[in-house]
Parts: C-alpha cells; structure tokens; sequence
C-alpha cells in the first residue's frame, strides 16, 4: 500500500482524531445536541474519526522507504484479523446478553482504529529494531 498523502497529514490525521474525541463534549456543553440531532451528530463525529484515520495511515513519513510499504502492508493484514476477531467477539457478547435493539457496529472504524496502532508499532519496532542492529 503506497501513500497519498504528504508528511504533514500524520500529524493532522492526530489533531483531527483528538478533535473528533472532544468536539461532542464541547457540543453537549453548548447545547447544541439533543434527542433530534444526536444520530446526526454522532454519524458526522464517525465520519471525521475515519477521515482522521485515513490521513495518518496514507501519509507519508519522514523516512519512508520500502520496508515502511511492508509494515504498512503487514498492519492491514494484522488489523484484518483483530478487527474481524472484535466484532466476533462483540456479536457474542450481544447474543450471550440477549439484546437484540443494539445492532450499531462501527466496524470500518475498528479496523482503521487497530490498523494504525499496528501500524505504529511496526513503525517502532522497525526503528529500534534497526537501531540494535548497528
């Protein structure tokens, strides 16, 4: 997987994710939620954590190389199995509890949520890696 996105989209990736955590606090706060526009709101605050998302895994870094498109690679592939293992794990839940109402499963947003912290560890683990092995 190549990136898109310029370096400095990583750390706005961050800042819009860190946005997106606080924002419906500041709503609540302000009172601009309510029972009407909560959905509204809620799929919206969704959407910019994907968007936030997408930018740090398909940013560039500062040293990008060809092992950083196989950790990149190895992460999907990592975050595929852990994400399909969540919402495995979450549907059991739901059936050992018995509740039937509650079908709302923010998977698309589980797999990039673990995709970037198996990215960022492959990142890391690369980076000591390579610093033991001078």
């Amino acid at each position: 997987m190549k990136p898109l996105f310029p370096v400095y989209c990583r750390p706005l990736g961050y800042i819009v994710l860190a946005l997106s955590l606080f924002i419906p606090f500041m709503l609540v706060l302000a009172g601009w939620i309510n029972d009407g526009n909560l959905l509204f709101y809620k799929e919206c605050i969704k959407l910019l954590m994907m968007m936030g998302a997408l930018f740090i895994l398909f940013a560039y870094t500062k040293k990008e190389t060809a092992a950083t498109t196989e950790i990149r690679n190895k992460a999907t592939r990592n975050a595929m199995f852990l994400t399909v293992f969540i919402v495995f794990a979450m549907m059991l839940y739901k059936v050992f509890v018995g509740d039937v109402v509650t079908v709302d499963h923010s998977s698309f947003l589980t797999f990039l949520i673990v995709n970037i912290i198996c990215l960022e560890f492959g990142l890391k683990k690369a980076q000591v890696d390579s610093m033991f092995k001078r």
